[in-house]
C-alpha cells in the first residue's frame, strides 16, 4: 500500500477522519471528500488505487441508490477502478447488490482495522492486475502484428557487411540507445530486429513504430497512451508504445520525420525515463532500449536547424551504418537466390536459374533501391517467367544506373581523391569533413577504411 493512492468519498466528516489518520501512515496519498459531486472532477485529475465509497449520502435515505449511482459513474470512467464500498451493518443486503454491480468488495462500520486494511490491499491487488491484464492483451495485439510481419534472415557474407554485423554483435547484450543509418531498401529494421535477437530483451516482442507516419495529433497518444475521455475518440484507457515495450526494444523508424515540437515531447520522456498518458497526471516509468532508424544525415539536419541536437546525441549512443548494396557486390548472388526460393515457392514456380548476363548485369547496376529493389525485381522476374531459366529478357534495368567495372573504378577513384582532398583542407578535422560532403562520421570512417587514407 505504501506507494498508493486512495480516495475515500463518505458525507459523515468523523468517517473520514478517522479513515485519513489510519490510511495516511500506510499510503501515499489519502484523498477525502463528503460531497460525491467531486467524483468526476477528482477522477479527470487525479489516478487512484482504490476508491471508498459510501452507500448513502442524503440524511434519512438509506436506500443505497446514492451508492450505486455514484458506483456506476465511476465505473464508467474506467471499468478498471477498484471501489469499496462502505454501509452500516444492518445494510448489507445493499452491499451485496453493489458488489453485483462491480464494486470489489464492502466494509461494515464499525470497521475493523486489520479487516479494512486487509480488503483495501486485495483492491488494489485487484486492480493492478487488470491493468496487467489489459497491458497483456495489447501486447499480444502487437506480437501478432510482430509474427506476421518478422521474417528476419540476414544474408550477406561480403566484407563490409561483416563488419556491420561485427557492431551489431558487440552492441547487441548492452542497452545503449542506437541510431540504424543507411540509404532507403538497405535493411534497417533487419538489423533492428538482429540487435533485438541478440540482446539481453530478446525474450519480449520487439515494438516498431513508424514516425513518419504519426501526425501531431496522433504522437502522443500512439507513444505515450491516453486514458477515457482524454479527447472525442478515447472510449477506453490506452497503452502507448512505450509502455507496451516495457522491459523490450522499441524501434523508431524514420526518427528525422519528426517535427521540432514533437521532438522535444520524444527527448523529455527520454531524458526523464518516464511518461504521462494524455488525460493523466500519473507519471509511468519506462523501461525500453531504445533503437532509431534514419535514412538522412542528422548531422546536417543539425546544422539546418532542423533536427535538436540534443535529441541526437541521445538516440545516438552507437551509431551502425548500413552499407548500400552498390558496395557489397559479392552479396548480390547470395541475395538473388534467397529471393528466388523465397518467391519460386510462393508462386508456385519451377526452381528458377539466372542466366551469366543477368548476373553481371545484376553486379554492375548501381541499384538505388538497395536490397528492397532487388528484391522486387526478383519477384516480378518470376512471376513473368517460363521456362527454367531467367534472362534479361524478364528483367528492366535503368542504363542511367548502370556502369562497366571500369566506370566503377573510375568512380571509385574520384570519391577516393574527394576525400583526401577534404581531409587535406579540413586540416584532418573528420567532423567538418563529413559535412563538407553530406555524409555521416560513420560512412567517413568506413570509406577512409576502404580507401586507406
Amino acid at each position: 500500500m505504501k506507494n498508493s493512492r486512495i480516495l475515500i468519498i463518505d458525507d459523515n466528516k468523523s468517517v473520514l477522519s478517522a479513515l485519513e489518520l489510519l490510511l495516511q501512515q500506510l499510503c501515499e496519498e489519502v484523498v477525502t471528500s463528503p460531497n460525491p459531486n467531486r467524483i468526476p472532477s477528482l477522477l479527470e485529475t487525479q489516478h487512484f488505487d482504490t476508491i471508498l465509497l459510501d452507500m448513502n449520502f442524503s440524511a434519512g435515505i438509506n436506500t443505497g441508490n446514492e451508492g450505486l449511482y455514484w458506483l456506476k459513474r465511476i465505473l464508467e470512467h474506467d471499468s478498471n477502478h477498484s471501489v469499496i464500498m462502505i454501509t452500516a451493518y444492518g445494510d448489507v443486503e445493499l452491499a451485496v447488490r453493489a458488489v453485483k454491480e462491480e464494486a470489489v468488495d464492502f466494509v461494515l462500520k464499525p470497521w475493523e482495522n486489520s479487516k479494512l486494511i486487509a480488503t483495501i490491499n486485495a483492491a488494489i491487488q485487484l486492480q493492478n492486475s487488470r491493468k496487467e491484464v489489459k497491458l497483456l492483451k495489447e501486447k499480444e495485439q502487437n506480437l501478432k502484428a510482430a509474427v506476421k510481419n518478422d521474417h528476419t534472415v540476414i544474408v550477406g557474407k561480403s566484407a563490409r557487411f561483416r563488419e556491420t554485423l561485427d557492431i551489431v554483435a558487440k552492441v547487441a547484450k548492452t542497452d545503449a540507445n542506437v541510431l540504424i543509418t543507411g540509404e532507403n531498401g538497405t535493411g534497417k529494421e533487419i538489423i533492428a530486429r538482429e540487435l533485438h535477437q541478440q540482446s539481453l530483451r530478446r525474450n519480449e516482442v520487439m515494438v516498431s513504430v513508424d514516425m513518419g507516419s504519426l501526425s501531431e495529433t496522433l504522437f502522443e497518444s500512439e507513444l505515450f497512451g491516453h486514458v477515457k475521455g482524454a479527447f472525442t475518440d478515447a472510449r477506453e484507457d490506452r497503452a502507448g508504445k512505450f509502455e507496451i515495450a516495457r522491459g523490450s526494444t522499441l524501434f523508431m523508424d524514420e526518427i528525422a520525420n519528426l517535427s521540432l515540437p514533437l521532438q522535444a515531447k520524444l527527448l523529455a520522456a527520454l531524458q526523464n525515463r518516464e511518461i504521462v498518458k494524455v488525460g493523466s497526471n500519473k507519471k509511468i516509468p519506462i523501461d525500453i532500449r531504445l533503437v532509431c532508424a534514419t535514412n538522412s544525415n542528422l548531422h546536417t539536419l543539425v546544422k539546418e536547424g532542423k533536427f535538436r541536437e540534443d535529441l541526437l546525441y541521445r538516440i545516438n549512443t552507437i551509431q551502425i551504418e548500413i552499407p548500400p548494396l552498390r558496395e557489397r557486390v559479392t552479396d548480390i548472388p547470395l541475395l538473388t537466390d534467397f529471393f528466388l526460393e523465397i518467391y519460386c515457392t510462393k508462386y508456385k514456380k519451377p526452381a528458377f536459374k539466372l542466366s551469366d548476363e543477368v548476373l553481371e548485369k545484376m553486379k554492375q547496376y548501381a541499384w538505388p533501391g538497395n536490397v528492397r529493389e532487388l528484391q522486387h525485381t526478383i519477384e516480378k522476374a518470376v512471376i513473368l517467367g517460363d521456362g527454367d531459366t531467367l534472362t534479361l529478357n524478364n528483367f528492366f534495368f535503368s542504363d542511367a544506373y548502370t556502369s562497366p567495372h571500369t566506370a566503377v573504378r573510375t568512380l571509385e577513384e574520384m570519391e577516393r581523391k574527394m576525400i583526401a582532398s577534404s581531409i587535406r583542407q579540413n586540416d584532418g578535422n573528420l567532423s567538418a569533413v563529413a559535412t563538407q560532403l553530406g555524409i555521416t562520421r560513420q560512412t567517413l570512417y568506413n570509406k577512409i577504411k576502404k580507401y586507406q587514407l
